[in-house]
């Protein structure tokens, strides 16, 4: 089992330099941030999670730049996105972003995606919200062309591009790993079809999850892939919970931080590797 956190990285959070550096100290394997460019104040798309929105939604930095700045301070810590709004970025500079992380990281970076769930913020990035699933189809596939192919091009209904030249590729081969986001009736397909791993949140997942696994297995097996790893989101930090994850699957667990000072965060921190500990002593 490898054990990570995930921490809306906001102006008033513990500084992502310190919790990177803590994170790997601790034993970590991994470190997710999340994005949203915005939050519209209209607020009419319900937020997924409850009624009253979190104000960490609307004082995120960018996963990017944290991202740099948390691999900048470690050594063998892993970076991610967890998830990033692919829907919402140009896919030619998001190709280059993601394998300019992954090239000054020394090949640390995991490439969480995902459809997102605000409509008025995909519609403010020119995103039409009934076509999110093929923009973010069509846009990794774009991207995959552009980290493995010296010439690439890409010629779909919604991104069309002809040849081009792009540099840095990825230090990881042929590109970091794809961990799709979500849990939707056709999530599983989508991990299929463009990702190398599924990353699904635990509070919406919990009772399902087990047989969810084994559906994924089955599809993995009928498409001729090996067994897809199990990125879990919000996993309780809890060892009798975890042993019982790993039992049904789960390959990964991410434990979610608060985003409060680091006289907060980092005895938090602390319990979070002691239950992590006791899976792995």
């Amino acid at each position: 089992m490898k054990f990570g956190i995930t921490m809306f990285p906001t102006d008033y959070a513990i500084p992502v330099t310190e919790l990177a550096k803590a994170c790997e100290d601790l034993g970590f394997e991994s470190l997710f941030f999340p994005e949203h460019t915005h939050i519209p104040v209209s607020r009419k798309t319900p937020w997924p999670g409850g009624t009253e929105l979190p104000r960490e939604y609307s004082h995120t930095l960018d996963p990017f730049v944290t991202m740099s700045a948390a691999a900048a301070v470690t050594t063998n810590l892993k970076v991610g996105t967890g998830i990033c709004l692919v829907i919402q970025r140009d896919p030619i500079t998001l190709a280059k972003e993601v394998a300019s992380i992954d090239h000054l990281s020394g090949g640390r970076m995991l490439f969480g995606i995902g459809g997102g769930w605000n409509r008025e913020e995909m519609e403010d990035h020119g995103t039409d919200p009934r076509k999110r699933w093929k923009v973010l189809r069509e846009r990794i596939e774009a991207m995959k062309e552009i980290w493995t192919k010296d010439e690439a091009e890409y010629h779909g209904e919604l991104v069309n591009f002809p040849p081009l030249w792009s540099w840095p590729k990825p230090v990881q081969k042929p590109y970091p790993p794809i961990l799709v986001g979500g849990d939707g009736p056709r999530t599983l397909q989508r991990v299929i079809r463009y990702g190398d791993e599924w990353m699904p949140i635990y509070g919406r997942s919990a009772e399902h999850l087990p047989e969810r696994i084994k559906e994924l297995q089955q599809l993995a097996k009928d498409a001729g892939r090996e067994p897809i790893p199990v990125s879990l989101f919000g996993a309780p930090p809890s060892p009798e919970h975890i042993e019982t994850l790993g039992r049904a699957g789960v390959t990964r667990c991410v434990f979610v931080l608060p985003p409060v000072p680091a006289d907060e965060a980092l005895p938090r921190l602390s319990r979070y590797a002691q239950a992590a500990a006791a899976i792995s002593g």
